[in-house]
């Protein structure tokens, strides 16, 4: 089986595309996969790390507001068709699958024009600019919420099959994570991030509570994850608050075992992309959720009211936190283990253990029609 794999520009669109590929080489060893993205997307560094082959295209995002970017942005629409028609020809796949960014939109219309079967996975609430774009040219449509499929125009397409995951998560219990990082049952241990670029509001909010809650309570274990664009900066915080000699305080830029760090949380606190509502929910953890404002169709607050109306986790919106509030609502969940055991056991229902297995039938049937 020959697979090109499309979808890239953040973590939320690459790890998925990731996941997939590495669940059909689990089933098919012999499987060539290839990857398209852009020069400038984070699957440069993910793709490439991983062993997969990755061919680029010149695309751009359109603005949502008149721009004259969109022009720039119309011209390359024509242009990278040609560019993933070369690519197709030469790689000859058997299945283009795409995982949503604008990067996927050229690879799967012109696989779809080329009599190519396609297959698109979405994964946010409401599916992206490119899967709206496409959705009259794909052959299947997955998604991860069941709500989603009412977005679609067929939804004689739409197969709920929930989000793909990489290997680790789920794979070590709590007691054995929390061991591995030494954490003692009577602790309660606190992880925050924001994507691997870092959330700013995530970092202010958490420094302010390691400084002014966590550092009076030792039995509170705190570690935030800053992200690349704001390490330096909040690592001199940090410091100049004499933080760094807490030992039950830490700060770092990038999380490398957070299947372990996920897995030994009793509380994390995070944005809402899709791949990470996935891990938590199959992890079954309590979560404080800050979506990000900053993101197309504000999907990451959809994703994540959908999980508050099932009253599966607590969310905050950016645009009115105060550090008061957030110190509250935190300090509340860190008392309160029913509640915290409420949240998790609600969360549950948007895993799907099986997801991986139900996107690899979809490819196989797909393959030989």
């Amino acid at each position: 089986m020959r697979v090109l794999m499309t979808g890239g520009g953040t973590a939320g669109h690459i790890n998925p595309a990731l996941a997939i590929a590495n669940t059909i080489k689990n089933n098919i060893p012999d499987a060539e996969i290839e990857f398209v993205g852009t020069k400038k997307g984070l699957e440069n560094t993910l793709v490439t790390k991983e062993g997969y082959k990755l061919h680029h295209v010149n695309i751009m995002g359109v603005s949502r507001s008149l721009s004259p970017s969109n022009i720039k942005a119309a011209m390359l629409m024509i242009t990278s068709q040609f560019e993933a028609k070369r690519i197709i020809k030469e790689f000859k796949p058997d299945i283009v699958i795409g995982t949503g960014g604008y990067v996927c939109w050229p690879a799967l219309k012109v696989a779809a024009k080329m009599g190519i079967p396609t297959l698109a996975h979405e994964s946010n609430a409401r599916p992206g600019l490119a899967i709206k774009q496409l959705q009259g040219n794909l052959d299947k449509i997955l998604v991860n919420f069941k709500d989603t499929a009412k977005y679609v125009k067929n939804q004689s397409k739409v197969v709920h099959v929930g989000n793909p995951l990489r290997g680790g998560f789920g794979g070590i219990d709590y007691n054995e994570a929390r061991e591995m990082l030494g954490i003692k049952s009577d602790e309660t241990y606190v992880l925050a991030f924001g994507g691997s670029l870092g959330a700013l509001k995530i970092n202010e909010m958490m420094l302010d509570y390691m400084g002014n809650s966590a550092s009076h309570n030792e039995k509170v274990i705190c570690h935030l994850a800053t992200g690349r664009y704001y390490y330096e900066d909040f690592s001199k915080r940090y410091a100049d608050a004499g933080l760094n000699e807490y030992k039950n305080l830490s700060m770092m830029e990038y999380i490398h075992d957070m299947h372990v760090r996920m897995s030994a949380a009793d509380i994390i606190v995070c944005r809402a992309g899709a791949m990470t509502i996935s891990e938590l929910a199959m992890m079954k953890k309590a979560c404080v959720m800050i979506p990000s404002p900053n993101v197309v169709d504000n999907h990451q607050y959809k994703n994540a009211k959908v999980l508050a109306d099932a009253n599966a986790v607590i969310l905050l919106e950016e645009s009115n936190l105060t550090l008061d509030g957030f110190r509250e609502s935190l300090d509340n969940l860190i008392l309160d283990g029913i509640r915290r055991e409420e949240l998790a056991s609600n969360i549950v229902q948007f895993a799907n253990l099986d997801a991986n297995q139900l996107i690899f039938d979809e490819v196989l049937r797909l393959t030989k029609k």
